[in-house]
Protein backbone atom coordinates (compact mmCIF):
# COMPACT_ATOMS: atom_id res chain seq x y z
CA UNK A 1 0.00 0.00 0.00
CA UNK A 2 1.87 3.43 -1.06
CA UNK A 3 1.57 5.95 1.29
CA UNK A 4 0.71 9.78 -0.07
CA UNK A 5 4.08 10.79 -0.89
CA UNK A 6 4.34 7.80 -3.04
CA UNK A 7 1.19 8.04 -4.54
CA UNK A 8 2.20 11.52 -5.50
CA UNK A 9 5.63 10.17 -7.36
CA UNK A 10 3.34 8.26 -8.99
CA UNK A 11 0.58 10.38 -10.24
CA UNK A 12 3.05 12.67 -11.18
CA UNK A 13 5.08 10.32 -13.46
CA UNK A 14 1.84 9.17 -14.86
CA UNK A 15 1.28 12.65 -15.89
CA UNK A 16 4.33 12.80 -17.70
CA UNK A 17 3.52 9.26 -19.35
CA UNK A 18 0.36 10.74 -20.58
CA UNK A 19 2.00 13.80 -21.99
CA UNK A 20 4.53 11.78 -23.91
CA UNK A 21 2.35 9.38 -24.98
CA UNK A 22 -0.17 11.52 -26.92
CA UNK A 23 2.47 13.46 -28.31
CA UNK A 24 4.20 10.49 -29.62
CA UNK A 25 0.85 9.28 -31.11
CA UNK A 26 0.25 12.45 -32.30
CA UNK A 27 -3.82 11.80 -30.96
CA UNK A 28 -5.14 10.82 -28.07
CA UNK A 29 -7.11 12.63 -24.62
CA UNK A 30 -5.19 13.96 -22.55
CA UNK A 31 -7.03 16.62 -20.54
CA UNK A 32 -9.51 14.06 -18.96
CA UNK A 33 -6.66 11.73 -18.81
CA UNK A 34 -4.79 14.09 -16.16
CA UNK A 35 -7.47 15.32 -14.95
CA UNK A 36 -8.20 11.49 -13.54
CA UNK A 37 -4.41 10.31 -13.37
CA UNK A 38 -4.69 10.72 -9.22
CA UNK A 39 -7.94 8.38 -8.88
CA UNK A 40 -6.25 6.14 -10.73
CA UNK A 41 -3.18 6.00 -8.90
CA UNK A 42 -5.06 5.62 -6.06
CA UNK A 43 -6.86 3.18 -6.95
CA UNK A 44 -4.56 0.63 -8.08
CA UNK A 45 -1.57 1.32 -5.69
CA UNK A 46 -3.61 1.78 -2.80
CA UNK A 47 -7.40 1.31 -2.52
CA UNK A 48 -8.23 -1.58 -4.85
CA UNK A 49 -7.10 -5.58 -3.97
CA UNK A 50 -5.74 -6.82 -6.74
CA UNK A 51 -2.42 -8.69 -8.10
CA UNK A 52 -0.75 -8.10 -11.65
CA UNK A 53 0.87 -11.81 -11.68
CA UNK A 54 -2.34 -13.49 -10.84
CA UNK A 55 -4.86 -11.81 -13.12
CA UNK A 56 -7.47 -13.08 -15.06
CA UNK A 57 -10.27 -11.11 -17.16
CA UNK A 58 -12.70 -13.13 -15.31
CA UNK A 59 -11.52 -11.48 -11.65
CA UNK A 60 -12.33 -13.92 -9.37
CA UNK A 61 -10.79 -13.35 -6.36
CA UNK A 62 -9.81 -10.04 -6.88
CA UNK A 63 -11.24 -6.45 -6.94
CA UNK A 64 -12.66 -5.50 -10.72
CA UNK A 65 -11.76 -1.73 -12.52
CA UNK A 66 -13.94 -0.95 -15.07
CA UNK A 67 -13.03 2.36 -17.32
CA UNK A 68 -16.20 3.36 -18.63
CA UNK A 69 -14.75 6.88 -20.26
CA UNK A 70 -12.39 4.69 -22.21
CA UNK A 71 -11.03 7.58 -23.80
CA UNK A 72 -9.07 8.23 -20.70
CA UNK A 73 -7.23 5.16 -21.78
CA UNK A 74 -3.37 7.25 -21.45
CA UNK A 75 -3.73 7.53 -17.77
CA UNK A 76 -4.68 4.34 -16.99
CA UNK A 77 -2.77 2.42 -19.21
CA UNK A 78 0.09 4.03 -17.41
CA UNK A 79 -1.13 3.30 -14.28
CA UNK A 80 -1.39 -0.29 -15.28
CA UNK A 81 2.32 -0.45 -16.65
CA UNK A 82 3.61 1.40 -13.72
CA UNK A 83 1.99 -1.35 -10.89
CA UNK A 84 3.41 -4.19 -13.07
CA UNK A 85 0.58 -5.55 -15.70
CA UNK A 86 3.10 -5.01 -18.49
CA UNK A 87 6.62 -3.43 -19.05
CA UNK A 88 6.27 0.08 -19.45
CA UNK A 89 8.26 0.47 -22.25
CA UNK A 90 5.09 -1.22 -24.61
CA UNK A 91 3.49 2.51 -23.83
CA UNK A 92 5.68 3.46 -26.74
CA UNK A 93 3.35 1.71 -28.53
CA UNK A 94 0.17 3.81 -27.62
CA UNK A 95 -2.43 4.13 -30.76
CA UNK A 96 0.04 2.63 -33.05
CA UNK A 97 -1.58 0.15 -35.52
CA UNK A 98 -1.80 -3.16 -34.53
CA UNK A 99 -0.83 -2.99 -31.08
CA UNK A 100 -2.11 -3.72 -27.96
CA UNK A 101 -3.49 -0.08 -26.47
CA UNK A 102 -5.17 0.89 -28.37
CA UNK A 103 -6.76 4.82 -28.04
CA UNK A 104 -9.90 3.10 -26.58
CA UNK A 105 -9.59 -0.31 -24.20
CA UNK A 106 -9.53 -3.01 -26.15
CA UNK A 107 -9.27 -7.02 -24.79
CA UNK A 108 -9.23 -8.14 -28.65
CA UNK A 109 -5.17 -8.51 -28.01
CA UNK A 110 -5.67 -9.41 -24.36
CA UNK A 111 -3.91 -6.43 -22.91
CA UNK A 112 -3.52 -7.73 -18.88
CA UNK A 113 -5.86 -5.45 -16.71
CA UNK A 114 -8.17 -4.66 -19.46
CA UNK A 115 -11.49 -6.57 -18.23
CA UNK A 116 -13.75 -4.89 -20.58
CA UNK A 117 -13.55 -2.87 -24.30
CA UNK A 118 -14.76 0.76 -23.09
CA UNK A 119 -14.80 3.82 -24.64
CA UNK A 120 -18.75 4.04 -26.42
CA UNK A 121 -19.76 6.44 -23.30
CA UNK A 122 -21.80 5.43 -21.02
CA UNK A 123 -21.19 1.56 -21.15
CA UNK A 124 -18.92 0.73 -18.82
CA UNK A 125 -21.34 1.44 -15.92
CA UNK A 126 -23.86 -1.14 -16.88
CA UNK A 127 -20.73 -3.56 -17.44
CA UNK A 128 -19.73 -3.07 -14.49
CA UNK A 129 -22.88 -4.01 -12.67
CA UNK A 130 -22.87 -7.12 -14.34
CA UNK A 131 -19.48 -8.15 -13.10
CA UNK A 132 -20.67 -7.02 -9.58
CA UNK A 133 -23.70 -9.38 -10.56
CA UNK A 134 -21.57 -11.80 -11.29
CA UNK A 135 -19.69 -12.01 -8.05
CA UNK A 136 -22.28 -11.95 -5.72
CA UNK A 137 -23.52 -14.79 -7.40
CA UNK A 138 -20.17 -16.63 -7.06
CA UNK A 139 -20.01 -15.86 -3.24
CA UNK A 140 -17.30 -13.30 -4.04
CA UNK A 141 -16.57 -10.51 -1.75
CA UNK A 142 -14.14 -8.66 -3.66
CA UNK A 143 -15.45 -5.39 -4.90
CA UNK A 144 -16.15 -3.72 -8.41
CA UNK A 145 -15.13 0.20 -9.23
CA UNK A 146 -15.71 2.09 -12.50
CA UNK A 147 -14.84 5.86 -13.55
CA UNK A 148 -17.61 7.32 -15.55
CA UNK A 149 -16.94 11.75 -16.80
CA UNK A 150 -19.53 14.35 -16.07
CA UNK A 151 -19.74 14.43 -19.65
CA UNK A 152 -20.49 10.59 -20.17
CA UNK A 153 -23.14 11.53 -17.70
CA UNK A 154 -25.22 13.34 -20.08
CA UNK A 155 -25.82 9.50 -22.48
CA UNK A 156 -28.79 8.00 -21.35
CA UNK A 157 -27.64 4.67 -20.92
CA UNK A 158 -25.93 6.11 -17.48
CA UNK A 159 -29.19 6.71 -16.16
CA UNK A 160 -30.82 3.64 -17.20
CA UNK A 161 -27.93 1.67 -15.27
CA UNK A 162 -28.34 4.17 -12.22
CA UNK A 163 -31.70 2.50 -12.03
CA UNK A 164 -30.42 -0.98 -12.50
CA UNK A 165 -27.97 -0.77 -10.19
CA UNK A 166 -30.18 0.57 -7.41
CA UNK A 167 -33.27 -1.75 -8.13
CA UNK A 168 -31.15 -4.85 -8.16
CA UNK A 169 -29.19 -3.46 -4.91
CA UNK A 170 -26.23 -4.09 -6.25
CA UNK A 171 -24.08 -2.97 -2.73
CA UNK A 172 -20.58 -4.43 -4.43
CA UNK A 173 -20.40 -1.83 -6.47
CA UNK A 174 -18.54 1.38 -6.20
CA UNK A 175 -18.35 4.28 -9.40
CA UNK A 176 -16.43 7.13 -9.43
CA UNK A 177 -17.57 10.48 -11.09
CA UNK A 178 -14.50 12.03 -12.94
CA UNK A 179 -15.85 15.68 -12.46
CA UNK A 180 -14.23 18.22 -14.19
CA UNK A 181 -16.71 20.55 -15.37
CA UNK A 182 -15.51 19.96 -19.02
CA UNK A 183 -16.21 18.18 -22.50
CA UNK A 184 -15.13 18.04 -25.82
CA UNK A 185 -17.77 20.48 -27.42
CA UNK A 186 -16.94 22.88 -24.31
CA UNK A 187 -17.83 23.34 -20.35
CA UNK A 188 -20.72 21.00 -19.67
CA UNK A 189 -23.14 23.67 -18.29
CA UNK A 190 -23.48 24.91 -21.59
CA UNK A 191 -23.57 21.96 -23.76
CA UNK A 192 -26.46 19.82 -22.30
CA UNK A 193 -26.03 20.22 -18.12
CA UNK A 194 -26.02 17.46 -15.97
CA UNK A 195 -27.66 19.96 -13.02
CA UNK A 196 -26.77 18.86 -9.72
CA UNK A 197 -24.97 15.57 -9.67
CA UNK A 198 -25.36 14.70 -5.84
CA UNK A 199 -29.02 15.14 -6.10
CA UNK A 200 -29.75 13.37 -9.23
CA UNK A 201 -27.66 10.26 -8.05
CA UNK A 202 -29.85 10.45 -4.68
CA UNK A 203 -32.98 10.29 -6.32
CA UNK A 204 -31.74 7.06 -8.54
CA UNK A 205 -31.16 5.39 -4.86
CA UNK A 206 -27.09 5.43 -4.82
CA UNK A 207 -25.06 6.92 -1.87
CA UNK A 208 -23.96 9.79 -3.37
CA UNK A 209 -20.00 10.78 -1.49
CA UNK A 210 -17.67 13.43 -2.83
CA UNK A 211 -13.86 14.41 -2.42
CA UNK A 212 -10.90 15.84 -3.93
CA UNK A 213 -9.59 14.63 -7.26
CA UNK A 214 -6.78 15.69 -6.47
CA UNK A 215 -5.64 15.75 -2.62
CA UNK A 216 -4.63 12.09 -1.70
CA UNK A 217 -5.73 12.44 1.68
CA UNK A 218 -9.04 13.36 0.35
CA UNK A 219 -9.40 11.01 -2.14
CA UNK A 220 -7.80 8.27 0.41
CA UNK A 221 -10.44 9.37 3.30
CA UNK A 222 -13.53 8.98 0.60
CA UNK A 223 -12.51 5.57 -0.79
CA UNK A 224 -12.25 4.39 3.06
CA UNK A 225 -15.84 5.87 3.45
CA UNK A 226 -17.28 3.98 0.36
CA UNK A 227 -15.80 0.52 1.24
CA UNK A 228 -17.23 1.30 4.27
CA UNK A 229 -20.94 1.92 2.83
CA UNK A 230 -20.86 -1.24 0.14
CA UNK A 231 -23.07 -4.20 1.86
CA UNK A 232 -25.71 -1.99 2.83
CA UNK A 233 -28.36 -2.63 0.28
CA UNK A 234 -27.35 0.76 -2.29
CA UNK A 235 -24.64 1.18 -4.45
CA UNK A 236 -21.88 3.85 -4.28
CA UNK A 237 -21.00 6.76 -6.23
CA UNK A 238 -18.08 9.01 -5.53
CA UNK A 239 -18.30 12.46 -7.02
CA UNK A 240 -14.79 13.49 -7.68
CA UNK A 241 -13.87 17.20 -8.00
CA UNK A 242 -11.05 17.44 -10.74
CA UNK A 243 -9.34 19.71 -13.48
CA UNK A 244 -8.97 18.78 -16.48
CA UNK A 245 -5.62 19.05 -17.96
CA UNK A 246 -4.18 19.59 -13.93
CA UNK A 247 -0.76 19.24 -13.35
CA UNK A 248 0.45 21.65 -16.65
CA UNK A 249 -0.91 25.13 -16.74
CA UNK A 250 -1.75 25.76 -19.99
CA UNK A 251 -3.92 23.11 -20.40
CA UNK A 252 -5.51 22.99 -16.98
CA UNK A 253 -9.54 24.50 -16.82
CA UNK A 254 -10.40 24.22 -20.10
CA UNK A 255 -11.34 22.32 -22.67
CA UNK A 256 -9.13 23.00 -24.57
CA UNK A 257 -7.20 19.90 -24.35
CA UNK A 258 -9.81 17.27 -23.81
CA UNK A 259 -9.20 15.57 -27.36
CA UNK A 260 -5.97 17.46 -28.70
CA UNK A 261 -2.17 16.11 -28.91
CA UNK A 262 0.67 18.76 -27.73
CA UNK A 263 3.48 19.33 -30.40
CA UNK A 264 6.72 18.62 -29.62
CA UNK A 265 7.28 22.14 -27.95
CA UNK A 266 4.45 22.07 -26.22
CA UNK A 267 4.88 18.87 -24.95
CA UNK A 268 8.95 19.59 -23.26
CA UNK A 269 7.09 22.95 -21.88
CA UNK A 270 4.22 20.73 -20.19
CA UNK A 271 7.54 18.10 -18.86
CA UNK A 272 9.39 21.04 -17.70
CA UNK A 273 6.26 21.18 -15.43
CA UNK A 274 6.06 17.69 -14.49
CA UNK A 275 9.15 15.99 -12.64
CA UNK A 276 10.45 12.69 -13.54
CA UNK A 277 10.02 10.11 -10.43
CA UNK A 278 9.82 6.73 -11.54
CA UNK A 279 12.01 6.98 -14.94
CA UNK A 280 10.48 7.72 -18.33
CA UNK A 281 9.68 4.86 -20.76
Amino acid sequence: MASIGELKRISTQVRRDIIRMVTGAKSGHPGGSMSSADILTALYFNIMEHDPSTWERDGKGQDVFILSAGHLSPAYYSVLARCGYFPVSELATFRKLGTRLQGHPSVARKLPGVAQASGSLGQGLSAAEGIALGKRLDGDSHLVYTLVGDGECEEGQIWEAAMFAAHHKIDNLIAITDWNGQQIDGPIDQIAGVGDLRSKWEVFGWTVLEGNAHDFESILNVFAEAKAMTGKGKPVMILMRSVMGEGVDFMAGTNKWHGKAPNQEQCETALSQLEETLGDY
